[in-house]
């Protein structure tokens, strides 16, 4: 029903599979009313429809309509239709009168794609009594609508509506219980009213106390957000879903969605962007029109500025540069920024789900990149990797740094024992903003090489890098940093000159290759992996590392867009042998086994146990219940994707392993 097709942070492109067609998530539902509709959203792109089955079923036209032709007739919509179960006009009026399963019933009798149970929308900030009580009426009503499903053979899709107003706690306990039923969508309700009041920071805690605990194999539905300006941060958190009433609902009140903020046509000097209707109407010219003219136009603008956002969105998610766009957007009003930055609160989450390589580089756009998943990531790994004696800190030069090293070092200062110089005892590392402090050996991976910051550095990332060197100190008997750094850092150390003249520094090829290995696989897997005679291969045109060979058998190809290894067939023995169980392994059973060794791929529903260090994209040993190699290839999820979905690929394998 459900498949990934790229990552970034929590952010996902999927395909989404129902009974009138595929959609390609994340992706945007306009609200068509039932009775008022005045444009036709096909021409925007819509690949889903939401419309209310409650407003259909108490009106006895409609409703006739909708059973007789189909509630996609009834809409003028031949594509995937959402529909509500009338839990809004619960929440507005107190009572409806329909219950839970007969909502269910109309919803499939109507030909809904996908239909919601009757949950009670609990409002932000109300009493944590009042938000148990009314969960525990949501719960049951879910639990109803799903038995009541499978019981009775019903088709449709179902949602299940996470509530539990602004408690964390509540939040997450109902999304534990309603993981345990086993829905198809799950939208996180009652947050309109924190967007209304810019509760952005609210809203962080809401989404992500809800979507840590659903299933990574069912999409998540945002209701109710349908501004532009909040898709991308919703996305980063997971979303899935959006819907929006507020093209039209904007557009009756003169007001202009775009990704920046909401403008008033009273207001406007130039139209807001470039789509047909800003291209051809003036301010003026709306200013004049009639009401329902104007309305329409406008409306016609908020969709397309709408899905021109998610457009962008899905490309930065293809390219991995989501978080940049993100804390872009964020920027058009200063409480998005302070959910941005509340966000990296939650950056233990993030990192699970973001994938270690990407296609695009690291720009730093401010103090909120300090804060990114691809940041705290290098800095845990850069504390547990093994460490010589000593530390020289070298500044900044022209990438890669381990070709562009000066002969003449100048001036140092000292911290710890002062004693001579021993280059052999000594870590290499180079200043860099945002990554604090980069080993010359690793140099060229990725993010560390294909990143780029501002010249002229801000307060916040000096004092975060001040911070990083200074807790390095620490770790080693002396550091030397160079003089440069000292003096923009501000830092207070005794000044030496530990050498005189010249200065060759030797960046051995094969301890490059071992500090990759142990960075990109774990502790001691360099070693593991280059131990006895090598031989490195390297590229005649650029001169860096390609593939390293042992007696002539290939062990790794080094891959030249992010300097990672690629695992030969002999590099993937080498690492079975010597990394202990599960590290870098998935788990596969009986049934898949002689296909992993034929080199096809592997099915999550065939996967039974997976290291919880995989990540999306990360190269990783296919094993049985023995823990016998069958073959090796890229992860396409991380393990917590794995063991969610029963559905869709979860291993490219690279290569089988024949029984010898």
């Amino acid at each position: 029903m459900f498949t990934i097709k790229s990552k970034d942070n929590r952010g996902r492109t999927g395909l989404l599979e129902t009974k009138h067609g595929t959609i390609k998530t994340p992706t945007l539902m306009p609200v068509i009313h039932p009775k008022k509709q005045s444009i036709d959203i096909k021409k925007f792109g819509t690949e889903i429809a939401i419309t209310n089955a409650y407003l259909v079923y108490k009106d006895d036209e409609l409703k006739e309509l909708a059973i007789n032709k189909g509630i996609h007739n009834l809409i003028n919509f031949d594509g995937p239709i959402m529909t509500d179960s009338g839990s809004y006009q619960l929440s507005v009026y107190g009572n409806i009168n329909i219950t839970n399963k007969e909502i269910i019933d109309f919803q499939e009798l109507i030909k809904t794609d996908i239909g919601t149970s009757l949950d009670i929308p609990t409002a932000p900030y109300v009493t944590e009594k009042v938000a148990k009580n009314d969960l525990k009426i949501t719960l049951k009503r879910a639990k109803e609508a799903i038995d009541y499903k499978n019981q009775n053979n019903i088709k449709m899709l179902l949602n299940s509506v996470v509530q539990g107003s602004t408690f964390p706690t509540l939040r997450s306990y109902c999304a534990d219980e309603l993981s345990k039923l086993g829905a198809d969508l799950y939208p996180i309700g009652a947050v309109v009213p924190l967007m209304e009041n810019y509760k952005y920071r609210d809203l962080v805690d809401v989404v992500m106390a809800s979507i840590s605990h659903l299933p990574d194999s069912a999409p998540r539905h945002l209701m109710g957000a349908g501004h532009p300006m909040i898709f991308a941060l919703a996305v980063a958190m997971g979303c899935d879903l959006f819907d929006s009433a507020a093209y039209i609902l904007y557009a009756e009140d003169d007001r202009f969605l775009t990704t920046r903020g909401t403008y008033k046509l009273e207001n406007l000097y130039e139209m807001p962007c470039s789509c047909d209707v800003c291209n051809n109407y003036t301010p003026d010219d709306l200013r004049k029109m009639d009401k329902d003219e104007r309305v329409k136009l406008i409306a016609e603008h908020n969709l397309k500025a709408s899905f021109a956002e998610i457009r962008v969105i899905k490309q930065v998610i293809a390219e991995g540069n989501l978080m940049e766009l993100v804390e872009k957007r964020c920027r058009s009003h200063p409480m998005l920024l302070d959910a941005c930055r509340h966000l990296s609160n939650y950056s233990n989450d993030l990192e699970i789900y973001d994938p270690r390589y990407k296609k695009s580089a690291f720009f730093y756009t401010g103090s909120e990149s300090l804060n990114r998943v691809e940041v705290i990531r290098h800095l845990k790994k850069l504390k547990s990797m093994n460490k010589k004696k000593d530390l020289i800190i070298l500044p900044s030069y022209r990438k890669p740094y381990s070709n562009n090293i000066p002969d003449q070092l100048g001036d140092f200062y000292v911290c710890g024992v002062e004693k001579d110089l021993n280059l052999e005892n000594s870590d290499l590392m180079i200043f860099d903003i945002p990554f604090g402090l980069i080993p010359i050996n690793i140099d060229e991976l990725y993010p560390l090489s294909q990143n780029e910051s501002p010249k002229i550095k801000d307060s916040c990332s000096i004092e975060f890098t001040r911070d990083i060197i200074e807790e390095f100190f620490t770790y080693y008997e002396q550091t030397l940093i160079n003089s440069k750094i000292v003096d923009e850092l501000g830092l207070d150390l005794l000044k030496i000159h530990p050498q005189s003249g010249d200065v060759f520094i030797d960046i051995k090829d094969q301890e490059k290759i071992i500090a990759i290995g142990d960075y990109q696989f774990g502790e001691e897997a360099g070693n593991a992996l280059f131990k006895g005679k090598i031989e490195i291969e390297k590229s005649k045109k650029t001169g860096k590392i390609r593939h390293v060979y042992s007696n002539k058998e290939l062990i790794a190809n080094m891959r030249a867009s992010d300097g990672y290894f690629v695992l030969a067939k002999e590099g993937a023995k080498r690492l079975h042998r010597m990394m202990k169980y599960p590290k870098n392994r998935i788990v596969v059973n009986k049934d898949s086994e002689p296909f992993v060794r034929e080199g096809k791929s592997v099915f999550s529903k065939f996967v039974i146990e997976c290291d919880a260090n995989i990540r999306a994209n990360d190269e990783i040993l296919i094993v049985n219940e023995n823990d016998e190699l069958l073959g090796f290839g890229k992860s396409l999820l991380n393990h917590k994707e794995v063991m969610s979905f029963n559905t869709g690929q979860a291993i490219k394998t690279r290569k089988g392993i024949i029984i010898e």
